[in-house]
């Protein structure tokens, strides 16, 4: 059950979103570990509520059916039960092959509820530091339809607070609670959290990391792990509000490093503006791509004009549209 609340989480993790700043969400980032690599926020309730999914709804009707049985199985209405969540990405510990990943989120959970359905489901339920926590068994599938992919790990759901719970592997749960209770989190790292509140100001979403060592620990071959930049850490952000913008910034290790990143960023713009001379519309999309920054900074913002959005078609009913032929070509 545990697994099934973190995908219907993550699976909510795009759409429209309302503004906020790192000291709306100071206590769900106390209860992330000070050596997670990535940190990122996103609005469920807003999502619900956005006008890009209003639009999405109608050309996927089948969203619905969906939500429907994430209800039935974890008890939880994401329409009306979660406001937002707050997720992480810790390195690989020791002989793991895969990061550790942490959801946080805050909203409305019938506790009784979800430990009834887990026990249903072969789970139990154990106390950590005063913290009441449902264990998934590893290898758990459930007996929905579409059955969920496990690895070795068990999967917990901790209640850490009236109101918010976390999801992850036991190890990254327990970590999250020793983050708070030792006061020992992600909001230590000063350039982590300088950028956090950077970019999450008067945005509606937002993530943060390290580049350097997510591209270190990727299975990347050699030849293009040789062509990546020397950038350090990366930021990006959106904002939803008829339109889409949003803004993507990378730190490099120097000046150089950043001049030539910028240089392929040109580049790359230039290509991207001849091939779309032909399509109004999407040579909008791409003519709102901006450079900038200096010394070592890089950013690239961007706008996704309304027209672009009215491409999205209405499905009928049990039936998610087709999209149309510049939509395919644009994704």
């Amino acid at each position: 059950m545990a697994a099934a609340l973190c995908t219907g989480l993550v699976a909510y993790f795009a759409g429209g979103f309302q503004a906020v700043s790192a000291s709306v969400v100071a206590d769900e980032l106390r209860y992330i570990p000070a050596d997670a690599t990535v940190v990122a926020y996103a609005d469920v309730r807003a999502i619900m509520d956005s006008d890009l999914r209003a639009r999405l709804r109608q050309a996927m009707p089948t969203e619905e059916k969906g939500q429907q049985e994430f209800q039935q199985q974890t008890g939880i209405d994401i329409e009306r039960d979660i406001d937002y969540v707050v997720a992480a990405m810790s390195p690989k510990l020791g002989t793991e092959k895969d990061g550790a990943g942490l959801v946080v989120a805050r909203g409305r959970f019938n506790g009784s509820l979800l430990e009834t359905l887990a026990r249903e489901h072969g789970g139990t339920v154990e106390d950590y530091k005063g913290k009441r926590m449902i264990v998934a068994p590893a290898g758990m599938h459930g007996d929905t339809d579409m059955p969920v992919q496990m690895s070795h790990k068990n999967i917990v759901l901790a209640f850490l607070e009236t109101g918010l719970v976390a999801v992850g592997d036991s190890a990254t749960v327990k970590a999250a609670i020793d983050a708070q209770l030792s006061s020992h989190s992600i909001t230590g790292n000063d350039e982590m959290m300088q950028l956090v509140r950077d970019i999450g100001s008067g945005n509606n979403a937002w993530a943060v990391g390290r580049f350097d060592v997510i591209a270190s620990q990727a299975k990347l071959p050699e030849q293009i792990r040789g062509q990546i930049p020397p950038v350090k850490w990366f930021a990006v952000a959106g904002h939803v509000n008829g339109g889409l913008s949003g803004t993507i910034r990378a730190e490099a290790r120097d000046d150089q490093s950043a001049e030539n990143l910028r240089d392929v960023v040109r580049g790359f713009l230039a290509l991207a503006r001849l091939q779309t001379q032909a399509d109004p519309r999407t040579a909008g999309l791409v003519n709102s791509l901006q450079l900038a920054g200096t010394g070592k900074t890089v950013s690239l913002s961007f706008s996704v004009p309304a027209d672009i959005l009215n491409m999205i078609p209405k499905g009928q009913p049990g039936q998610p549209a087709e999209l149309p032929k510049d939509l395919h070509e644009l994704k």
